[in-house]
């Protein structure tokens, strides 16, 4: 009988972790939908901005401007590692940082001078735990509701640091939401900004289209090109946040189905067991009614 007692206990628990996994699941669903449309809407301002400034680029011909200009030697360079701030979310942010642990394996030598920025404590964390320098730690923006101010703040930090001298390169290291099942981990160079080139439409039909521009061409093209890194920072959080909550979906979606698994097998245990006990009572009945006849 103390075995059925500890099959019904199980079973009693499986079921408790069976409603959380559902309700945090649904909670992920509420709160990827918020996040999916404002990543959604966001895509194509970003998109026209690229668009707007690849056409003063091929406007301006050779500009010197310092944060286009790469550094002869890299001896210092700075990642900024977004991920979450809450874990159950599958492998999410295990790829993000093995994104980072491959890209500084393959691409650096052991002598260049590695520091962070983390945006979500899952990051921060790993960070300490490895030895890593990290500069600067947010936590509470990627996940939640998330404000043009804290890309914008982040990216003049980074812009001006670089500026200094700190660093000779910048990347971002963020996840980019392609289906609900699918979301990769990409590392993207953003100081200095790479070679700013004509769009895909532009270049296939061939058409430039004229953007009157007040002051003139050069001197719009270098006041947008820092905002260009605040926009790909605000991109990537809003991407990574969309990320997050379909992977804590998926996640938490094949835990409650890995429950119902579970509770049947339990049941058919319990059955098994509650039918050797009866058995074994029978036996015991027949084999005392047999000694009383003898």
């Amino acid at each position: 009988m103390a075995k059925l007692k500890e099959i019904k206990l199980k079973i009693s628990g499986v079921k408790k972790t069976k409603q959380i996994t559902k309700a945090m699941n649904m909670v992920a669903a509420s709160r990827l939908r918020g996040s999916q449309r404002s990543m959604e809407q966001f895509r194509p301002y970003a998109a026209k901005f690229a668009e707007v400034l690849g056409s003063l680029a091929a406007r301006s011909g050779s500009v010197n401007n310092p944060l286009l200009t790469p550094k002869e030697e890299v001896r210092k360079v700075h990642f900024v590692l977004c991920t979450s701030d809450r874990g159950l979310c599958g492998g999410f942010n295990i790829n993000l940082v093995e994104a980072l642990e491959n890209f500084v394996e393959n691409e650096f030598s052991s002598d260049v001078q590695v520091s962070l920025s983390c945006f979500g404590k899952k990051g921060r964390d790993w960070a300490l735990q490895n030895d890593y320098n990290v500069l600067d730690s947010h936590v509470g923006v990627i996940g939640s509701r998330i404000g043009f101010h804290i890309a914008s703040g982040a990216g003049q930090n980074l812009v001006t640091s670089f500026l200094q001298g700190e660093w000779d390169e910048v990347y971002l290291i963020s996840s980019k939401f392609k289906s609900m099942s699918r979301q990769i981990a990409e590392v993207e160079k953003i100081l200095p900004i790479p070679p700013i080139e004509a769009s895909e439409a532009e270049e296939a039909d061939g058409y430039e289209p004229e953007h009157i521009c007040e002051p003139s061409t050069v001197e719009l093209f270098n006041e947008m090109l820092p905002k260009s890194v605040y926009i790909k920072l605000f991109s990537a959080f809003l991407e990574t946040s969309t990320s997050e909550h379909a992977a804590r979906m998926v996640a938490m979606d094949n835990a409650t189905r890995a429950c119902n698994d579970l509770i049947k097998d339990l049941v058919i245990l319990f059955n098994k067991a509650r039918q050797a006990a009866i058995t074994a009572d029978l036996i015991d009945i027949v084999g005392g009614a047999e000694a009383l006849k003898g």
